[in-house]
């Protein structure tokens, strides 16, 4: 059985939409928390950075546990987790109950994304189900944004958002498989039986360090622009929420963009150039003094964001077919994204608004050159992907390499005299057409 698999993509995509909603609600849950609770801003942000780490430290422990233990065996446990979580949170206005609430809610969506990425990793697209999760969320968290300024005040609307999420992808969870393997890939393979050790070493932990700090950037003006459209741009809650709405809405074209155009132009260009240009819509949003130049640095850099995530995402599923580098890489991610909302809250805080889109936006151009490296290394830039080996009787443990031009060999026939096994022992080892070239498995 081969490595990847086509089992439906469907509960993973509710599982990533459950995971990843938690950080997409992040500024209006700060900015809530702050507003409904005593709390300061740099507490509030402080409190949306301890439910991340939390997410993130759910990821690093579960890495190389989801073959033993079992994919919908850990999805459960997390939606039940984050039912849990965030609805005492949301039910509760004492701030040891929430920041409580909050950590046990951030371990549950941490988990489902643990799940998400690995069972994403053990595709045969990659890329497609990561761009169909982005989309789910995107689309969710714009719903919410549009819908919560108009149901009334108070911290606990968007937490009962990410609980109620969870409870309704429950369901999902009776599609993915009780033994080992994340999403099917390995479940002909013994629960015992370990999985082979870890490639890329080296190229993996530079894309984990990466993510991490391209996380760290993009979160920490993330966490505090709710407070830059209500404080420095003078605009109400409610137009803050329509241009986040729009803001995410323009995401989903993005991720559509991208899903269209997916590997054929490889990943090098897409991360390396998009986080530049990312880079020049936090400095436009964080100097943003009204609201046309807080809606475009907003909106432009949303479109662009989900965009290069994605292709981020996938970089590190077509490290392992395992799904170990893609929990790695976005636990590490996730790592950043709880160190966010602290890190913009006491750099808005020592130097202003501007100051920091500055300070973020210099730290992204520096990380854009490792992260192009990494995706020149391990795909080798623009490629057209044909169909993947399948070899009967185990997984494909090595990278295959791509072949950019492909040379027709004439074929040689030698008879042998002992007797021939029966053809259906044997299935075909490569693409039949002379014109197609395998590839490396494509977040």
């Amino acid at each position: 059985m081969s490595a990847r698999t086509t089992a439906p993509s469907w509960p993973l995509v509710a599982l990533f939409t459950a995971g990843y909603l938690a950080p997409y609600l992040l500024p209006t849950t700060v900015g809530r928390l702050d507003a409904a609770l005593p709390l300061s801003a740099t507490q509030a942000g402080a409190v949306g950075s301890l439910l991340l780490l939390s997410s993130a430290a759910a990821g690093f422990a579960l890495a190389s546990r989801i073959h033993r233990l079992g994919a919908r065996r850990l999805a459960r446990a997390g939606l039940l987790l984050a039912v849990l979580g965030y609805g005492t949170a949301a039910l509760s206005t004492s701030v040891p109950v929430v920041i409580a609430g909050a950590l046990v809610g951030g371990l549950g969506s941490g988990t489902a994304t643990t799940v998400a990425a690995a069972g994403t990793a053990a595709r045969r697209d990659p890329h497609r189900t990561t761009t169909l999760g982005l989309l789910s969320v995107s689309a969710l968290a714009a719903t919410v944004y549009l819908t919560v300024p108009h149901l009334g005040p108070g911290h606990g609307l968007p937490l009962a958002a990410v609980a109620l999420t969870a409870a309704l992808v429950w369901p999902a969870t009776a599609q993915l498989p009780t033994g080992s393997g994340a999403a099917g890939a390995t479940a002909h393979r013994p629960a015992a039986t370990p999985p082979p050790p870890l490639p890329y070493r080296r190229p993996g932990l530079v894309l984990a360090a990466a993510m991490l700090c391209w996380s760290l950037a993009q979160n920490s003006l993330w966490g505090v622009s709710s407070h830059i459209g209500t404080r420095q741009a003078g605009l109400g809650e409610a137009t803050v929420g329509v241009v986040f709405a729009a803001a995410l809405g323009a995401g989903l074209l993005g991720v559509l963009c991208a899903g269209a155009l997916g590997p054929r132009i490889g990943r090098a260009l897409p991360v390396g150039a998009g986080t530049v240009l990312i880079a020049v819509c936090i400095v436009v949003s964080a100097g943003a003094d009204g609201l046309t130049s807080f809606a475009v640095g907003e909106i432009a850099w949303n479109a662009l964001y989900p965009v290069v995530l994605s292709y981020l995402i996938s970089l590190a599923a077509s490290l392992d077919p395992h799904g170990r580098w893609a929990v790695l890489a976005g636990s590490a991610s996730s790592l950043g994204t709880a160190c966010g909302p602290l890190a913009g809250s006491l750099l808005s805080a020592a130097a202003g608004y501007p100051a920091m889109g500055w300070v973020l936006a210099t730290a992204l151009l520096l990380l854009a050159v490792p992260l192009a490296a990494v995706a020149v290394r391990t795909t080798g830039g623009p490629v057209l992907r044909g169909p993947e080996p399948v070899l009967r009787g185990g997984p494909v443990e090595q990278p295959v390499h791509q072949v950019q031009h492909p040379v027709e060999q004439p074929v040689v026939e030698i008879t042998v005299d002992h007797p021939q096994p029966a053809r259906q022992e044997f299935d075909t080892a490569g693409p039949q057409n002379s014109g197609t070239s395998p590839s490396a498995p494509a977040p």
